[in-house]
């Protein structure tokens, strides 16, 4: 057996252990994580070539797995070792970071601070997995912005800031982890007239960070011509993301004819898979997912987004 370190150093005969790169492709946490949480919490200790590289076998996999878990329940990183060493009950509350980290950001958005508002999330992006931040910081983020958005003078200006900010962030993620994916990728794009949708965003991000190539569109497409769109792109399937709701009769008409249950996953993901359930549920091939987390899930519990070690259960 061969291993490949991340510095592409051969390290051969080593049976059962895994590189870094490799152990984040299984688990789904990037390399620097995985180095923070060793570094500063000791969370994950792998064993060291005389060169220093780090090797991780089975059972770090499992722990990392485990750490996952405890971080998608709202855990602060720092907490998750006592957490897994005395498999004690705790009080959610009292080990959540997630209030403190969504006001330092709600903040920096009514305080038009994008460097506050990058340093904050940098922080945490550098402890924490995707689909934690997108989970417990980023939606929860959305919805108090949207609450104040809806009634405060200025709410333009915020959501400009937060929109241009976001956007970059994630639109950075997704390109650099697409260069390192291969294959067709999924096409994601919004059936709204919106500037800009987050929820499209995340869904992006969170696809590329399980290991699939993410195409975006942010440009509304009329359904008419997406079937033009897929025959030059091929893409191994179609998201479509809607915030608002839609014409019922017009989806009802155009979406049977993208769908196809035996070959290309066809999603219909945000706030409209729930105003149109009633009308779109019987449509063969169609899955419906009201947030980006359920229509990762549903991606994962098809052939398109495989996951044989289950990181994200």
């Amino acid at each position: 057996m061969t291993l490949i370190v991340d510095d592409n150093i051969d390290l051969s005969g080593e049976d059962g252990w895994f590189p870094i790169r490799e152990v984040a492709r299984l688990t789904g946490v990037n390399p620097v994580t995985l180095r923070a949480w060793e570094r500063r919490y000791g969370l994950i200790v792998p064993r060291r070539t005389p060169k220093g590289h780090r090797l991780y076998e089975d059972s770090h996999v499992k722990r990392i797995q485990s750490i996952l878990k405890w971080l998608n329940r709202g855990v602060a990183v720092g907490q998750v070792k006592q957490l897994l060493d005395a498999r004690q009950s705790f009080n959610l509350n009292e080990h959540s970071p997630w209030g403190g980290l969504q006001d330092q950001m709600f903040l920096a958005v009514t305080e038009l601070s994008e460097r506050q508002l990058d340093d904050s999330f940098n922080r945490a992006i550098s402890l924490y997995p995707p689909l934690t931040l997108c989970k417990h910081l980023l939606l929860p983020l959305l919805l108090s912005l949207e609450q104040r958005w809806a009634s405060s003078f200025g709410a333009e200006i915020e959501r400009g800031l937060f929109c241009s900010w976001l956007r970059t962030k994630l639109g950075t993620r997704i390109y650099h982890s697409n260069r390192q994916h291969g294959g067709a990728p999924l096409l994601l794009t919004t059936l709204c007239d919106q500037r800009f949708d987050p929820g499209l965003w995340l869904s992006a991000w969170l696809v590329s960070s399980a290991g699939c190539a993410a195409e975006v569109i942010e440009w509304p497409l009329p359904l008419a011509e997406l079937p033009l769109a897929l025959e030059r792109i091929k893409p191994r399937g179609l998201l479509l993301y809607a915030s608002q709701s839609l014409d019922s009769g017009y989806l009802k008409r155009h979406l049977p004819r993208l769908a196809d249950p035996q070959d290309m996953p066809l999603l219909l993901a945000g706030p409209a898979a729930s105003i149109h359930f009633a009308e779109l549920r019987d449509i063969p091939g169609l899955t419906l997912a009201i947030d980006p987390l359920a229509a990762l899930e549903a991606l994962q519990a098809g052939p398109l987004l495989e996951n044989p070690k289950g990181y994200l259960e």
